[in-house]
Formats: structure tokens, sequence, C-alpha cells
């Protein structure tokens, strides 16, 4: 069991349409400082394919613009915790992370969740906080894009992360 911090920031502007959480960043992504970037997490596979573009280059300043040109927010349910290696299930003592900022300065429309885990923190932690302060987001959670959760292949998670799509082109 180790105890790490987040280690960097999110991703947004003001154009960000949908926030996506995950729980807390891999050690391949806290080292390279960025987002889904374990070369087997079907992450971004799987928003290329949502938009039809080629998936982008493992480079965290292309990543980030993608998701920015999709107006797509990037964070973490959780900016520090104890967990042993990438295992959500093994994540205690979370410190939370505070996404009311986003949520005040962007139009988000939807808040999505990666994987059953940062479901449940967000439902737990994230979803009380923003209710005190008026902020109430639909929150859809989708199935992990973990290579962990095998039982999904890249085509159902295409299928399951749909969600997103809809909420960008809905002119609400």
């Amino acid at each position: 069991m180790q105890h790490v911090a987040h280690g960097f920031g999110p991703v947004w502007n003001p154009q960000s349409r949908v926030l996506i959480l995950g729980s807390m960043p891999s050690t391949e992504s806290r080292r390279a400082g960025f987002y889904y970037m374990f070369p087997r997490n079907r992450f971004w596979p799987v928003l290329a394919a949502l938009f039809d573009t080629p998936v982008p280059e493992p480079d965290p300043m292309i990543r980030r613009q993608f998701a920015l040109d999709h107006r797509i927010a990037l964070w973490d349910v959780i900016q520090e915790c104890d967990i042993h290696g990438a295992s959500d299930a093994s994540i205690t003592n979370v410190v939370p992370t505070d996404i009311s900022s986003i949520l005040t300065n962007a139009p988000i429309r939807t808040v999505f969740t990666t994987g059953r885990k940062a479901g449940q923190l967000y439902s737990h932690y994230c979803q009380p906080i923003l209710d005190a302060a008026g902020l109430h987001l639909p929150m859809v959670n989708l199935p992990s894009t973990s290579p962990a959760n095998a039982a999904k292949s890249l085509d159902d998670l295409i299928a399951a992360y749909a969600p997103i799509q809809a909420a960008l082109s809905d002119d609400i």
C-alpha cells in the first residue's frame, strides 16, 4: 500500500460541456503527468472511435488538445489516497477532489465517471458537496476502460460511452 497524490491538475476550458472523472491516475499516468496513459488502457481508442478520428498519440499535449477540441474536461475524483499499484479496489484514506471550480466556470452538462469505483467515490464524496453548493448535474457511470476490465470488448466500451456524444450534441 502506498500513499499517492494525484500530481497534476484538470483539463478543461470555458467550452467544456462534459466532465469525465476517473478515480486516481495509474502509476504510468502519474509518471507521464496525464490521464489514461497506460498503453493498454482503452480510454483514448474509445473516444477516438466516438468522434471517428485517429487515436491521439500518447503525448500529453496532443491528448489534452484532443479532449479540449471535443469539449471534454478531464479530472479525477481523488486527489490523494492509499492504493496498491493501480487497484481501485485497494483505495483507502481518500482525499476527494473539489470539482466545483470546473462546474462553476464551464457550462458542464453531464458528469461521467469511468469505472464502478469512480462512480461510488463520486457519489460518496463529491455529490454531497455539489448538492450543498446547489450544483445539480446528472452523473452517468461508465465502465472502466482499464485492461483489467477484460469482460468488456472495445466495441462494448464504445457503445457504453455513446452518452458522451449525446451530451455534447444536445443543444440544451
